[in-house]
């Protein structure tokens, strides 16, 4: 899906049949509520079992209003949101700044942006300028990703 809340003068898509293809200032987005299932699933397979994410005392006593979603798990909306779009993408790197906590149970919206666009062959290499939101406005991930795409058509996955 492409969306152009928060991000001013996108271009619009109508809806023809003409393949929709990536432009700098597209925007991609995601959104995923964070259940207790995820979190613990989560920590099976990482092996992070940091009582942060599963006692609420001692996420208090450590500054939190209750448990938090790993924030790498978070940030694998990012990932998925271009993979959605591309098919056949590869993650090529990441970088994140952790803002604010995403508690289980908050919905978060994950936006990747391209801000650079590259032909290198016959593959494209995008820059994406990530976020992730909750609450619609609180900023809780930043970042960069890099990306190289099979093509700029864009995949609606209806």
């Amino acid at each position: 899906m492409i969306a152009n809340r928060l991000i001013p003068n996108l271009r619009s898509f109508s809806s023809s049949s003409a393949p929709r293809i990536l432009h700098i200032g597209d925007v991609l987005t995601s959104s995923k509520q964070f259940s207790d299932q995820d979190v613990l699933q989560f920590s099976n397979l990482t092996l992070d079992f940091n009582p942060l994410h599963f006692d609420p005392h001692i996420a208090r006593q450590s500054g939190f209003r209750d448990r938090i979603v790993h924030g790498i798990l978070v940030a694998s909306l990012f990932p998925r949101t271009i993979a959605f779009h591309f098919a056949g993408a590869v993650y090529v790197s990441q970088s994140l700044q952790f803002k604010s906590p995403v508690y289980v149970g908050e919905r978060v919206v994950a936006e990747v942006r391209p801000v650079q666009l590259r032909q290198n062959k016959d593959k494209y290499i995008a820059k994406f300028a990530t976020k992730c939101f909750k609450d619609r406005e609180v900023v809780v991930i930043d970042g960069e990703a890099v990306a190289l795409l099979p093509n700029l058509e864009i995949i609606d996955g209806k």
